[in-house]
């Protein structure tokens, strides 16, 4: 009740004291006006740039908005932060506050850039409580949460080079979590190509993904699908039953798995999204290279929480159940591939108990699956 009695008085000191320190500022008059600048300096050794969130400490880590009951949103680029109780927006960094002002379009808004080149974006602030050129440090408080009408929240958004881009390639939306991940930023004529891939060497235990040829160093590959550790595997819709098993009179490509709409579908294997994006009867689909030679796909998807190039853990939520393209039905369509050759999944996944199946699997360079007795 103190803090809020004083918040107007704190408010007028934070506009007062603006005026006055805008010339300590080290950002030029364009960065302290513009959301979306580029970064001066950031390709000057070449158009890839690597940023290794595996790097980052505990400490030095901040998720913008802390409250266990809060609601996070996804809406394209930006993530719209709506808390219970708590009325904090916090620095996810350490880091330089470029800009902070009442913007015609976002609000109350800051943007912090970082050491590492990455800029952390925060709108439609009731209160920001710190100023263009300001040093602030990992879990800061920065502004207080506002919103639209009764509705309270913090927009927040990851930037790069004045290009915001897919939070989930950074951050662990269920956990709160950072990833440990390395991102890589690719400077083209077009457009700035931002993925990400994993912190961990390639080839590194079972079904590690790596982008080098699998049966570089023998024709075959045995696989023990009980050895794969459990962060390395997992059934792409749990809890769900079958409403239409592969093959039969239809011929049908895949299995189609339902629970209940808009629920959680993930990845089955680490690896690489080769495709996501609508594609003809399937509608929002997604392709995922994975170790061995394997591929899944799943569609229908609501929306796909994945682009094309990021690179995904097993169990990662990629998207939402639904029903676009050619469906009846909310539901996840699931195939399995190998060198290109699609297979029944229940080749390697138990439907039943929603895991992989206990077997040992002999896969060929030509893209066979073979069962070892």
């Amino acid at each position: 009740m103190v803090f809020r009695a004083a918040l107007p008085f704190l408010v007028l000191l934070f506009a007062a004291c603006q005026t006055l320190r805008a010339d300590e500022t080290q950002f030029t008059q364009a960065e302290r006006e513009q959301v979306n600048i580029p970064t001066e300096g950031l390709f000057d050794e070449g158009n890839v740039r690597e940023i290794h969130l595996s790097l980052v400490g505990d400490e030095d880590f901040c998720f913008p908005v802390q409250d266990k009951h809060l609601l996070v949103m996804r809406d394209g680029d930006d993530l719209k932060l709506t808390p219970r109780r708590a009325n904090a927006v916090k620095a996810m960094f350490e880091g330089d506050v470029r800009l902070s002002y009442l913007h015609p379009e976002y609000g109350n808004i800051i943007v912090i850039r970082h050491a590492n080149g990455l800029e952390t974006v925060y709108a439609d602030n009731a209160h920001n409580l710190v100023f263009s050129g300001e040093h602030v440090r990992a879990g800061q408080t920065i502004a207080i949460v506002g919103g639209e009408g009764q509705d309270r929240y913090c927009t927040f958004s990851l930037m790069l080079d004045g290009h915001k881009f897919n939070p989930t390639l950074a951050l662990d939306l269920d956990t709160r979590a950072l990833r440990r991940v390395v991102l890589r930023a690719e400077r083209t004529p077009d457009k700035l190509i931002i993925s990400s891939r994993s912190s961990t060497p390639a080839g590194e235990g079972l079904m590690a993904y790596t982008d080098e040829d699998p049966f570089a160093a023998a024709p075959e590959i045995v696989l023990n699908l009980a050895d794969i550790p459990s962060d390395r595997k997992a059934y792409p819709l749990p809890g769900a039953k079958v409403i239409s098993p592969y093959g039969g009179a239809r011929k049908h490509s895949g299995v189609d798995l339902k629970t209940v709409p808009k629920d959680k579908v993930l990845a089955a294997f680490e690896g690489v999204v080769v495709m996501s994006a609508p594609y003809a009867g399937y509608g929002n689909c997604i392709k995922i290279k994975h170790a061995c030679g394997l591929m899944t796909l799943y569609s229908h998807q609501y929306k796909n929480l994945v682009q094309e190039g990021d690179f995904v853990h097993a169990g990662q939520v990629i998207g939402l159940t639904g029903r676009t393209g050619r469906a009846t039905t909310e539901h996840l369509h699931f195939e399995l591939y190998c060198q290109g050759k699609r297979y029944d999944p229940a080749r390697l996944f138990d439907h039943t108990n929603h895991k992989l199946r206990d077997i040992k699997v002999v896969i060929t360079r030509s893209g066979e699956i073979k069962t070892i007795k």
